[in-house]
């Protein structure tokens, strides 16, 4: 089976490197499956799982809080704003985000619609945390 190259980098370190059968980002717009050979563009991605597939079945599961991929017919680059295992979240640890991202949201009803978007982004991207991990 076809492979392509790929790359999983956060603001801390290198995530995840290697050959893998299809990928599926949490793209703003959605769910997108990524095969070798996709077309090239560059996706800003939401809140949600990563899930790598190799061999015809799924062998990561990441949580990424929203950043960009690069999709070309050989590589998926994915630049995440924060990426952790979904094994690695804990559903108290998700609830606390959510409620903080609650509080950054209420704050912001008077400042600036930049702000309030980036508050409301970041509030629907921990309730997609939390979601996670309730599933897990």
């Amino acid at each position: 089976m076809a492979t392509f190259q790929l790359e999983l980098v956060s603001p801390e370190k290198l995530l995840l490197s290697r050959q893998v059968d299809m990928v599926i980002i949490p793209a703003a717009e959605g769910e997108m499956g990524v095969l070798p050979g996709h077309a090239p563009m560059i996706v800003a991605l939401r809140g949600g799982a990563i899930r790598v597939t190799e061999n015809g079945q799924v062998t990561e599961s990441l949580f990424v809080a929203g950043g960009f991929a690069e999709v070309t017919p050989e590589r998926v680059t994915v630049l995440a704003d924060e990426a952790t295992p979904l094994s690695e979240i804990s559903r108290a640890n998700a609830e606390a985000r959510v409620a903080e991202a609650e509080a950054e949201y209420n704050a912001a009803a008077m400042a600036s619609p930049e702000k309030r978007d980036a508050a409301m982004a970041r509030l629907l991207s921990m309730r997609s945390m939390a979601t996670l991990a309730q599933a897990s």
